[in-house]
C-alpha cells in the first residue's frame, strides 16, 4: 500500500498540490478582525496581505488538535501507515500537538504506522521536503526510504530572506524598533536564515540591488549541485521579485527547476508583505 504522506498548511504548497499528489493538508488557524479562518482551505494570501497593508496585524495558531485526531483516526482505521511533515517545532506548536495525538490514538490503534518528522523547516523549505516525499510515495517507495530522504532535506535545507518591512518584524519582536527605524530611513533590508529551526538575521544590506547580489553570492558559498536540484522561491505578494530573481538563478547556476510559490496566510501573517524567501539544499541526498 502506498504510504500516506500528511503535511500543514506552514509548508506553502499550493491547494492543488494536495489534490493532485495525494497529501493530506492539515491547515493551521488565521484570525483577522475576530474571525478563524483555516489556512489554504478558507482563506488566501492575498487577504492577508490586503488587511496588514490596512493596517491590521492577523493572528495565527497552530492546527487543530481535532483536526489531527479526525486524520489519524481514519488513517488507523484504513491501517494506512504514513509520515506527517511538521512545520518547524520552533515556530510552532502544530508539531507538538500532532505527537500528543498521535500517542492518544494508538491507545485505541497500537499497531497504527504514523511517523511524525519535525523538519526544523519553514514556509517553501518545509514544501520543498513535502514535494519530493510525495513523489517518493507515489512511486511506492518504502516508508523507510521515503523517511530517509525527508531527514536528510530537512537536515540540509538551506533558507534565506528577506523582508519588505522592517517595521513588520519589529512589531512581532523580530528585530528591534529602533533597528527597523533606522532601517527604513536607510533603505536597509535584512537577509535572514532558519537555523535549527529558528529564525536568525544574518546581514543588513543597503539597497535592492546589492541585497539580490548578495543573495546569490550566498547561495555560491552555501550551495552544493546546484545545477541537480530544484531550488524553491516563495513570496509574499511579490511576484515580480521573484521572477527577477529566478532570472537571476536561473543565469546563476542553471538549476534542474526553480519553482515558485505565494507565502502562504499563516507564515505570512508574520513576515508581512513582500518577503522573499529562497530555498536550496547544501547537500544533495
Amino acid at each position: 500500500m502506498q504510504v500516506k504522506i500528511l503535511a500543514d498548511s506552514a509548508c506553502d504548497l499550493p491547494k492543488s498540490f494536495y489534490e493532485e499528489n495525494n497529501v493530506t493538508l492539515i491547515p493551521l488557524k488565521v484570525h483577522i478582525n475576530g474571525e478563524e479562518y483555516e489556512d489554504v482551505k478558507t482563506i488566501d494570501p492575498k487577504t492577508v496581505y490586503d488587511a496588514i497593508r490596512n493596517g491590521i496585524i492577523p493572528k495565527t495558531s497552530q492546527a487543530s488538535p481535532l483536526a489531527f485526531e479526525e486524520v489519524f483516526n481514519e488513517m488507523a482505521e484504513k491501517e494506512e501507515d504514513g509520515i506527517y511533515i511538521a512545520f518547524s517545532s520552533e515556530l510552532s506548536g502544530t508539531y507538538s500537538t500532532a505527537v500528543m495525538i498521535l500517542d492518544q490514538v494508538k491507545e485505541k490503534y497500537p499497531n497504527f504506522n504514523l511517523t511524525i518528522v519535525d523538519t526544523k523547516c519553514a514556509s517553501l523549505g518545509h514544501g520543498l521536503v513535502v514535494m519530493e516525499a510525495a513523489r517518493l510515495a507515489a512511486e511506492n517507495v518504502s516508508k523507510e526510504d521515503i523517511l530517509k530522504d525527508v531527514r536528510f532535506r530537512s537536515q540540509h535545507m538551506e533558507h534565506l530572506f528577506t523582508v519588505e518591512d522592517l517595521d513588520y518584524l519589529a512589531k512581532g519582536g523580530r528585530v528591534s524598533k529602533a533597528s527597523a527605524f533606522l532601517g527604513g530611513l536607510l533603505n536597509i533590508k535584512p537577509i535572514l536564515n532558519v537555523e535549527d529551526g529558528k529564525l536568525v538575521p544574518i546581514e543588513k544590506i543597503r539597497g535592492k540591488k546589492k541585497l539580490l547580489r548578495r543573495i546569490i553570492e550566498l547561495m555560491k558559498e552555501r550551495g552544493k549541485d546546484m545545477q541537480n536540484q530544484v531550488i524553491g522561491i516563495s513570496h509574499a505578494d511579490n511576484e515580480e521579485l521573484a521572477l527577477e530573481m529566478k532570472a537571476m538563478i536561473e543565469d546563476g547556476f542553471h538549476p534542474h527547476e526553480v519553482y515558485i510559490s505565494s507565502i502562504g496566510s499563516a507564515v505570512g501573517s508574520h513576515t508581512g508583505a513582500g518577503t522573499i524567501s529562497i530555498f536550496f539544499l547544501n547537500q544533495l541526498p
